[in-house]
């Protein structure tokens, strides 16, 4: 018997794009990355593929998705990435009477910021239909879980975690006037990029320089719109939009950095968070969803960075005009981002939790039709 086939066997379904160097996102980065990690767990993965996940799917992709899930064997255990499995709920009914199913959930569909009500509507009830129909649900923060258990109504007992991972880092040298800002999100409405544009154009006569480092082609009107705001205030010079980097350069970039900024307006965690952490970088966020369980505290109890309240207008201008102004600021932020960074959880912690999850699935008794 191999090492392989000594071990559990997962089916991994993830949508086609995920590992499309040109749109990397923290959802994309947490599902190869547990493909990887699991068989340290105990499971083999074995890894398939599907068209069609949200926004777009067709009725092909769903067909698709149909397929391949009926030529898995009876009582096999099946983790779907929320967009394939709510782009299909219908997929799953048919299929879990035979089929042990878990659906990962990175950030609730409807939740996504500037979608048209109509279009919000339908995902948050086709990601319900897909939730209720499968036999687990796995969040990436405890956020989001109790958002699956308040908002879709989902048993406490079917809702699990499984929080991602961070790698140790080298230490972040930075600068001693701390002016070196980064955000590192897809450019998106939900990550706020426009927003913080705003805030440091009314912070001109200081020094920075911010590197905004992600996609640009996810919403080409927001893009738009941004590099218009950019030009408005003539800020060309000093933010700048790097679009999607290699992990290598995104590596040097945090280096190079002073200050993570994420002003992100929904969030469900924030991998980039604990990544500026891990190289002792403290950050500046908007207090929301699962942004202040990642950012965490250090073991005294400070927090390694400022949570601005999402309602105030003006709370991301004041704590980036402090940053910039203040040393007595900056240091006990860098100090607690220092602390903070030695109780980061590695992958391996992730792996555990997911394989305990699919450890008691792959136990349960399969349904009746």
């Amino acid at each position: 018997m191999t090492a392989a086939s000594a071990l559990h066997t997962v089916h991994l379904v993830l949508p086609a794009t995920v590992d499309d160097p040109a749109a990397p996102s923290g959802g994309n980065r947490y599902d190869l990355r547990i493909a990887r990690e699991l068989p340290g767990a105990g499971w083999h993965v074995t890894g398939h593929r599907a068209t069609g996940a949200w926004p777009r799917p067709a009725p092909a992709d769903r067909a698709g998705l149909a397929r391949l899930l009926a030529a898995l064997p009876d009582g096999a255990t099946v983790l779907l990435d929320g967009l394939v499995a709510c782009a299909a709920p219908g997929v799953l009914a048919a299929q879990a009477h035979r089929l042990r199913l878990a659906v990962l959930v990175h950030l609730p569909l409807a939740d996504e910021t500037g979608l048209d009500p109509a279009v919000a509507a339908q995902l948050d009830t086709a990601e319900r239909g897909a939730l209720h129909t499968a036999h687990a649900a796995i969040a990436t923060s405890a956020w989001t879980a109790r958002r699956l258990v308040t908002h879709h109504g989902l048993p406490p007992d079917r809702v699990h975690i499984a929080a991602p991972g961070t790698d140790p880092a080298p230490l972040a040298p930075g600068t001693d006037g701390g002016h070196r800002l980064l955000c590192a999100a897809t450019v998106t409405p939900r990550k706020g990029q426009r927003r913080l544009a705003e805030a440091l154009a009314a912070l001109a006569g200081l020094p920075w320089e911010c590197v905004c480092a992600g996609a640009l082609d996810r919403d080409a009107q927001y893009t738009a719109g941004l590099r218009a705001l950019i030009a408005r205030h003539g800020l060309g010079d000093r933010f700048h939009l790097t679009g999607a980097l290699t992990p290598e350069a995104l590596a040097a970039r945090y280096a190079a950095a002073d200050l993570l900024v994420l002003p992100s307006y929904a969030e469900p965690y924030g991998m980039v968070l604990t990544e500026a952490l891990a190289r002792g970088i403290p950050v500046v966020a908007t207090a929301v969803d699962g942004i202040p369980e990642a950012v965490g505290r250090a073991p005294d109890g400070t927090v390694p960075g400022v949570l601005v309240p999402e309602g105030s207008p003006h709370a991301l201008r004041d704590a980036l005009e402090a940053w910039l102004r203040d040393p007595g600021v900056r240091r006990p932020l860098r100090a607690a981002a220092h602390a903070r960074r030695a109780m980061l959880t590695g992958w391996e912690t992730t792996s555990r939790a997911l394989a305990g999850v699919l450890e008691t699935l792959s136990r349960q008794p399969r349904r009746t039709m």
